[in-house]
């Protein structure tokens, strides 16, 4: 089943924020993780974000969905913070 997004509709899959550095160096944990995915669909209506891009988003604004043992998020473009 492949989900669709509708007008400015974002869907992704969630990405877990990185427990280590490059150079082997443990991070700690923060109280409130950021909210990472990687986008694999737009709506129509998406003017600023494209399949591929990282993201992070509002945490509390998604609608999380579960397929094939993935978990996706669909969130609107507006609730979108920023790209990575």
């Amino acid at each position: 089943m492949q989900l669709k997004p509708l007008a400015d509709r974002i869907i992704a899959v969630k990405e877990e924020p990185m427990t280590q550095t490059k150079s082997g160096i443990l991070l700690g944990e923060a109280k409130e993780k950021p909210a990472y995915a990687v986008v694999e669909s737009v709506g129509p209506d998406v003017k600023t974000v494209k399949k591929g891009d990282k993201i992070i988003y509002k945490n509390y604004s998604t609608t999380d969905v579960k397929i094939d043992d993935t978990e996706y998020i669909i969130v609107k473009e507006e609730d979108v913070l920023a790209t990575l």
